[in-house]
């Protein structure tokens, strides 16, 4: 056909503009909030877990020596995504995939990475921790904002204004009272997130079913260190609770 056109295609388009993108990241989001939700802030807490397992196992007498540790400290942020794809395709599990990936920049510790451990322990927890520090970037942003209308309620409070009912012209009220309307509902949201951050909770370390079976394997039958190790990886990670039951 006459005067047709060759459409370009996604090989040929440069890096991000031939991959998904929401402009709810791209327009609206702040920078750490953005990292927040990143691959590499998902994959490097990954590793946190790990070294944070590994470091509780150690203090409750597992096998495990500091040059180990070290080495997994070493390499939170170094990560291989081109190697974690490969590996993923050959084993098709993500989890796995980043096991031998970070393995592969820590080979003295690489028999201790994930040990008793099951996917959702990096899974559900990282998750946790992401939502976590979500709430925190997000609570002083709105705190601020919060402040900021409080000053400008006070300096226009006896500025006369048109109020509105039922979409209908009614009386004059002041610009400063609208304010504390406004003031009033971002209080609201302020509890609702903070409830929502206070209530969130670790998964912790409950093993492939939520039994703890492999770590009561690990520690020989001591149902106290299985405990302990909940609970300090737990602290660890930040959190004062964890859930009671998981799957």
């Amino acid at each position: 056909m006459a005067g047709s056109t060759t459409n370009s295609t996604p090989d040929l388009i440069d890096g991000e503009f031939s991959k998904y993108r929401s402009p709810l990241v791209s327009r609206y989001a702040s920078p750490e909030m953005a990292y927040n939700f990143s691959e590499l802030k998902k994959f490097s807490t990954w590793r946190k877990l790990w070294l944070y397992l590994a470091k509780a196992q150690q203090m409750l007498g597992l096998h495990i020596t500091d040059e180990q540790l070290s080495e997994m400290e070493r390499n939170l942020s170094n990560i291989d995504f081109e190697r974690a794809a490969l590996e993923e395709k050959k084993c098709r599990h993500d989890v796995m995939a980043h096991v031998h990936t970070f393995a592969a920049c820590c080979p003295k510790a690489a028999s201790i990475i994930h040990l008793g451990a099951t996917s959702a322990y990096v899974g559900d927890n990282t998750d946790l921790m992401v939502m976590r520090d979500g709430f925190d970037i997000l609570l002083p942003k709105l705190a601020r904002c919060v402040q900021r209308l409080a000053v400008f309620a006070d300096q226009h409070k006896e500025l006369p204004c048109l109020a509105y009912t039922h979409l209908q012209p009614a009386q004059l009220t002041t610009v400063g009272k609208r304010a504390c309307l406004w003031i009033s509902d971002l209080l609201m949201d302020l509890n609702n997130l903070k409830r929502a951050r206070d209530d969130l909770r670790f998964r912790g370390v409950k093993g492939t079913t939520g039994t703890q079976a492999s770590f009561m394997s690990l520690f020989e039958g001591h149902p106290d260190k299985v405990d302990i190790l909940d609970k300090l990886v737990t602290e660890m990670s930040g959190f004062q609770r964890s859930y009671m039951v998981t799957l």
